[in-house]
């Protein structure tokens, strides 16, 4: 699933980590027996097999992800902050 950007993922022992979702399903969680985790690692598996589209897959792991509190907010990339700083001067009226 490689060819989706990573997340940072915060696990219950209170680490952080970079990982792709095959890599932090197998991490702590807070529940891996909740049906939300336990299909996006279903999904997962099937994504790496070809039986499943991988944004599908990714999806349901940022769902499951999200739920369980594990996702970390990430700054905007220093490239949409100056998108946002350009489109927000062109919102300005002419003087």
């Amino acid at each position: 699933m490689s060819r989706f950007l990573p997340l940072t993922i915060r696990f219950v022992s209170g680490g952080t980590m970079v990982v792709e979702a095959k890599k932090a399903l197998a991490g702590t969680w807070k529940n891996k027996e909740a049906p939300d985790y336990l299909k996006a690692a279903r999904l997962v598996d099937d994504a790496i097999a070809g039986t499943c589209r991988p944004a599908v897959a990714f999806a349901a792991f940022k769902k499951a992800a999200a739920q369980q509190g594990l996702l970390k907010e990430a700054a905007p990339s220093a490239a949409l902050t100056m998108l946002d700083e350009l489109w927000s001067r062109s919102k300005v009226p002419p003087s």
